[in-house]
């Protein structure tokens, strides 16, 4: 898939030029943490720029999934799960792509990206938590400074040539087979040894902070139950995410005597978030709309399921049926009608019907009882915009980027907020911190260029135009350095 090809070539860049960061890591003046030798190899800091620069490339390579409902659920579990880590350097960012694929994955620096197809694999919250558990733990126990030191200890440094073969694999799955199967023999035993305790580790320890939230540990091995029977219905060709987790029989086996010997939490229910959320990606990734609608109408009329018709309003919507979505949406039980996604989903209709100022008057009464929530703030200012009223929308969208200041659709929304609203020179800033967060440092330049052509430019403006200049031109340094 090209979101894996883009996501492991630029893995692969950061890994072949770890010979030169490694002679800019041993001039960081951070001091290492007490009790944390990986901090004398590479720096919480460092890890963290390493980080950024590297989600500056993925966001600018990549789709990424446009549903500030599935996002604010997903960045709420993982922060209820980060919780109980332990993370030392909490500075963590949420990417979610638009991939249909089973795929997760932690970067160093605190990114944790997360595939859309993710939750269509897992049948249940726990089982979706226990994946983000699992990439938690190889942030917190530092695995990418960990496989540095053994690299420094074990020429060749063949995570390389892992890289590599499954990055053919993606695009040729006879080839990539070939050349996984040749760089894993070519491996030292303890360097895979060295692998699978990674592994070990992240599952043990996730497993830990999974009992610590309030998740059952059983729902791990679940996982990677389904995963296993989800590669032998795809043959040769495996998900994304075990090419990177290799799931063995040992390792079910292992996480099942592990989850026997930790308690059960004895509250734990089912999630009515996670089944909504799922029910959206399912009619997003689905590729016939009008057959997943069909889908949804019949389940819908024999067995008369809330969720099901959730999923013939989602999928109407998607259509432009609107009449057919708020038939859908009125049949639903009282206390779905009172949850927050439920409503979000009636102002997504409205605001998809453009009635624009049924949309607003909805969405305002839900800020004022969910002040600073993402989905309803962007759904707000979507609203405000349809409208005619960006001013409102640029202050929603400027408070909301404090809170989430990478986010790129809140930036691209705040540039044209600001072209609605002719603030030309502003709509100049905006879109240069739009692509300073995607990578396209060229754009953002001649973006300044454009901003300093203005007229009536005040002394500030000018200060804040100059600035721009020296912090895009150190993002390009150190986008350069680190990757």
């Amino acid at each position: 898939m090209r979101f894996l090809n883009i996501f492991l070539c630029a893995a692969i860049i950061s890994v072949s030029s770890m010979s030169s960061a490694a002679t800019l890591i041993s001039t960081d003046n951070s001091l290492p943490m007490i009790g944390d030798s990986t901090s004398g190899i590479i720096s919480l800091d460092k890890e963290h720029r390493v980080g950024q620069a590297w989600a500056r490339t993925l966001r600018g390579s990549v789709p990424l999934l446009n549903d500030p409902i599935a996002y604010s659920y997903l960045y709420d579990l993982l922060w209820q799960l980060t919780a109980h880590s332990q993370l030392q350097d909490k500075r963590l960012e949420l990417i979610v792509l638009d991939n249909p694929t089973l795929n997760a994955f932690a970067v160093p620096g605190g990114i944790v990206g997360i595939h859309g197809g993710l939750l269509l694999s897992a049948e249940n919250e726990d089982e979706l938590a226990s994946v983000i558990a699992h990439e938690l733990a190889h942030l917190s126990q530092r695995h990418f400074a960990a496989q540095l030191e053994e690299s420094r200890r074990n020429r060749p440094f063949t995570l390389a040539t892992m890289l590599a073969s499954i990055l053919i694999a993606s695009a040729d799955t006879q080839a990539g087979v070939a050349a996984i199967t040749s760089s894993i023999a070519a491996q030292q035993s303890s360097r895979l040894a060295f692998s699978r305790q990674n592994e070990q580790e992240a599952d043990r320890i996730g497993m830990q902070n999974l009992v610590a939230a309030g998740v059952d540990p059983n729902a791990m091995p679940r996982m990677f139950s389904r995963m296993q029977r989800a590669q032998r219905f795809q043959g040769a060709r495996p998900p994304e995410f075990l090419l990177t987790h290799p799931v063995t029989e040992s390792r079910i086996a292992d996480s099942l005597n592990r989850a026997a010997q930790l308690p059960i939490p004895s509250d734990v229910k089912p999630s009515l978030y996670f089944d909504l959320t799922r029910t959206r990606l399912s009619v997003h990734f689905a590729n016939n709309p009008q057959k997943v609608l069909n889908y949804y109408q019949t389940e819908a009329e024999a067995s008369q399921t809330p969720l099901d018709y959730y999923g013939l309003a989602v999928a109407s919507i998607r259509l432009n049926q609107f009449k057919q979505a708020q038939s859908a949406l009125s049949k639903l039980p009282a206390s779905w009608k009172q949850h927050l996604f439920v409503k979000l989903t009636e102002a997504e209709l409205q605001i998809a019907a453009e009635a624009w100022l049924t949309a607003t008057k909805q969405l305002e009464q839900l800020a004022n009882i969910y002040p600073g929530h993402y989905a309803v703030e962007l759904l707000l200012a979507k609203a405000y915009m349809g409208a005619e009223q960006p001013n409102k929308a640029i202050q929603v969208l400027n408070k909301l980027k404090l809170d989430y200041p990478t986010d790129i659709n809140i930036w691209y929304l705040l540039s044209e907020a600001l072209g609605q609203a002719g603030k030309t020179n502003a709509v100049h800033q905006a879109r240069v911190e739009y692509f300073l967060l995607t990578g396209q440092i060229d754009k953002a330049l001649q973006q300044i260029t454009f901003a300093t052509r203005e007229p009536d430019l005040s002394s500030s403006d000018i200060a804040r135009l100059k600035q721009l200049e020296i912090d895009t031109k150190r993002v390009r340094e150190e986008m350069k350095m680190d990757l």
